[in-house]
């Protein structure tokens, strides 16, 4: 029973062990589904399923009906239109980084968005060229494929083999189609959870370790140096080293364009940013810098006058789809499985920022899906892996602001269901008004990138590379900014903290494909790390009620005399139940093995003297008739070890033994004051079999020297796995297992008749131990009617 009074209240119940409960309480019976049961739960067929189904697989089919031209199809257009212009400078410049003409580019800021727009379940991103993925695939690329003009590549495009162009093409497109085949399978198998793996702090940490090899790698084109490229480990150092051993080589018309273009860039960003609840729309500095440099490399002949590498030939049209090769998939399966999860990481994060922003679901295994046939469909066409950027995610939702605000307005005027909200006693209802245009935007975005594709793509051919390097690391501010992370995950969490430092480094130094798979490992270890080594505390009872703390963190606490309270907070396991045993130790201040062998011995000793009359049993404690008897301590340490280990008995003995009194011949045993061990299992949420025998050794031990033992705050499967093993016997028994610890309490003050309430004779021989908890920590029996409270 529970009855509130005020901010307070009482509970009345009796004592419950976990067995207790059990017979009180009844558990239902519930049918626990086997493999066999889901699996023909797949296998089954119905119109209904078949319907969800396809939902599922084709979102477009849920929400398409529900858009509204008239109202939505402007805006769609003005966001369509910015977000297409920036994806095709975008497409431009991390062709770059991939290590293949720009003019590629093209196809990987194209083919996403037409297939992203039927299968995904994100209304908000733009999928397209990222500059991590693109980095991850150029590395590749750099690998796979030997430069035989490595000293002259940057000089002029024209110098560059066109089958050494063709081969890295194939290369690209075929890891960013397999990557689209391990994200496709990943999706069908249903493992969209993998992405868990990938922290916050990870992501942080290896996304900035990225922009550095990005900014590292667009210094040749900025500079125009006849670098090297390399893939191994170490590879940003090699670079830099070749940088600044040719910094004499520098090409200043690039120089100087491309750090006018990157201030600007900066600038207008920084003004986008700090304006932007002002502007209708973002500035767009990038196609306006892009438009300026192209008309004054043009008007100038910058590629003549001064020798500056251009985007050059840009045909025009789409070309025939390619067979990507198997020798390619051999070499960089490992390569292609970092490329995937990367890029399904990074787009689902950002997907969720925006389903979390306007409420509503998207469902991970399909934006795998999605992904992986938008990489696939890309990579056929000549494209390299894409995911999302926030760049043109923040554009495509930002100038389509309008149709939200207008759809927020007229909901709050008038409680119609687009809000999502539901109306007094109504169900929710899908707020379409809300998210669904920016998937039109996206298509409308992709025919900017066909126009450009088909239409007019020679415009751009006088463009400088250098300033297509300086729009690449324009787009990297958002990720270098990253580094304010480390001291705000310092404060929060250390742990976090050195995961985002160990993946930098990590990313840094080994490269991105072994330095993500080098910070997995890292940050999975550290999990093993919090839970081999878990910061266990005793508790003691804090207010005088039923709550109990960590008693170094409180002032006032109350210990009842002879019981300790031992709380772990992980899993326990075979790696840290060694661990777990010493901070046991420490926390009750003895061995119990070490008090059960000297106890074993004296007892030994003892029987002898009893069976030579040598001792005698008084009121006052032993009489010993005899100073003369020796035994030999080592003797009994080294042959009969095993002995010493077994259970106390003194069933022979005509007398009892206190082991905390004075025993004869100076028999000196450790004195405890401890008669019950109060283990807090709340946060213990497993048990594997090699700790089950450590535990019950543990617990054999201290039952062996007369200290009872609770468990408590267990659930009933991990009681259930325990009985399953046959972890129970004649000594440890189902019975130490009580709900709570305020339950094991109780029952130790009625177990060793602690009770400070005055009953009289009657009273004692009919009294029920069955007691009311008071918020004041009192404890009154409830039979009796007792008006003194017992309290701590």
């Amino acid at each position: 029973m529970i009855e509130a009074i005020g901010n307070q209240y009482v509970v009345a119940r009796p004592v419950y062990s976990t067995k207790t409960f059990g017979e009180e309480f009844k558990k239902t019976h519930r049918h626990h589904k086997t493999f066999l049961d889901h699996l023909k739960g797949c296998c089954s067929c119905s119109s209904q399923k078949a319907k969800k189904i396809a939902l599922s697989l084709f979102p477009i089919a849920s929400w398409l009906p529900a858009y509204k031209i008239k109202e939505w199809l402007l805006s769609d257009i003005v966001s369509g239109i910015s977000t297409g212009l920036v994806a095709v400078l975008q497409g431009l410049a991390f062709a770059l980084l991939v290590n293949i003409p720009p003019a590629y580019g093209l196809y990987a800021a194209f083919f996403p968005v037409i297939t992203y727009f039927f299968l995904g379940t994100s209304r908000h991103i733009s999928v397209g060229p990222f500059p991590v993925l693109s980095m991850m695939v150029g590395v590749v690329v750099t690998r796979v494929v030997s430069d035989p003009n490595a000293s002259s590549e940057l000089s002029s495009s024209s110098t560059e083999n066109d089958s050494f162009i063709e081969e890295k093409v194939m290369v690209a497109a075929s890891v960013t189609v397999l990557s689209g085949i391990i994200q496709l399978l990943l999706g069908v198998l249903q493992v969209g959870f993998v992405v868990i793996y990938l922290s916050e702090s990870l992501i942080s940490g290896f996304t900035t370790a990225a922009a550095i090899h990005v900014l590292v790698s667009q210094l040749k084109f900025m500079l125009q140096l006849p670098v090297p490229a390399y893939s191994d480990p170490f590879s940003i150092f090699k670079v830099l080293e070749s940088v600044f051993t040719q910094i004499q080589k520098t090409n200043i018309a690039d120089l100087v364009t491309s750090v006018i273009i990157l201030v600007v860039v900066f600038v207008f960003k920084e003004i986008n940013q700090r304006y932007r609840s002002k502007l209708p729309v973002p500035i767009p500095i990038e196609l306006i810098m892009t438009v300026i440099a192209t008309g004054v490399s043009y008007g100038c002949n910058f590629e003549d006058r001064f020798g500056v590498a251009v985007v050059g030939n840009m045909s025009l049209g789409f070309q025939p789809p390619i067979t990507p090769s198997v020798e390619v998939f051999q070499d960089t399966i490992g390569d292609s499985f970092g490329i995937a999860i990367v890029g399904f990481a990074v787009a689902f994060s950002v997907a969720s920022v925006y389903s979390l922003k306007y409420d509503y679901p998207i469902d991970g295994n399909q934006e795998l899906i999605a992904l992986g046939v938008s990489n696939i469909f890309t990579g056929a066409f000549k494209g390299f892996a894409g995911s999302t950027a926030l760049s043109r995610s923040g554009v495509q939702e930002s100038t389509g602001g309008k149709t939200q605000v207008l759809e927020q307005l007229c909901c709050k005027a008038s409680t119609v269901l687009m809000t999502g909200k539901p109306k007094p006693g109504g169900k929710r209802q899908p707020s379409w008004g809300l998210f669904h245009f920016s998937q039109v935007a996206g298509l409308l975005s992709a025919v900017i990138v066909l126009i450009v594709i088909v239409a007019i793509g020679f415009l751009l051919q006088p463009l400088q590379k250098s300033v297509l390097a300086a729009l690449a690391l324009g787009n990297l501010k958002g990720m270098l900014m990253q580094f304010a992370e480390i001291g705000r995950l310092w404060k929060k969490d250390k742990y976090d903290c050195l995961i985002w430092i160990m993946t930098f480094i990590f990313a840094i130094v080994l490269g991105l494909g072994l330095g993500l798979a080098a910070s997995v490992a890292f940050q999975l270890l550290t999990i093993v790390f919090r839970t081999q080594f878990p910061k266990c505390s005793t508790l003691a009872n804090v207010g005088r009620s039923n709550i109990y703390k960590n008693k170094k963190n409180y002032a006032e606490v109350y210990e009842p005399e002879g019981v300790k309270i031992f709380r772990c907070p992980s899993p326990i396991y075979f790696a840290n139940i060694g661990f777990f045993k010493q901070k046991l130790i420490d926390a009750v201040g003895f061995s119990p093995l070490r008090i059960l062998r000297k106890r074993n011995k004296a007892l030994k000793k003892i029987r002898k003297l009893q069976k030579r009359g040598l001792i005698q049993m008084t009121p006052k404690g032993f009489i010993c008739t005899s100073d003369g008897f020796k035994d030999s301590d080592e003797e009994l340490d080294n042959n009969q070890i095993e002995e010493l280990d077994q259970p106390i008995n003194t069933t022979d003995l005509p007398f009892d033994i206190d082991w905390n009194a004075d025993l004869p011949l100076n028999i000196t045993i450790p004195k405890i004051s401890l008669h019950s061990l109060i283990l807090d299992f709340s946060a213990v949420s497993f048990l594997d079999v090699s700790s089950m025998r450590g535990l019950r050794t543990i617990l054999q031990e201290f039952i062996r020297i007369k200290v009872d033992v609770y468990i408590v705050g267990t659930d009933d499967d991990f009681i259930d796995k325990l009985a399953r093993c046959e972890f129970f016997d004649d000594e440890v028994t189902d019975s130490i297992f009580f709900l709570t610890i305020h339950d094991a309490i109780l029952h130790i003050l009625m177990k060793k008749d602690y009770s400070t309430s005055k009953f009289n004779s009657s009273q004692e021989k009919e009294r029920k131990f069955d007691f009311t908890i008071n918020t004041n920590g009192g404890l009154r029996n409830r039979e009796c009617q007792v008006p003194v409270e017992t309290k701590f």
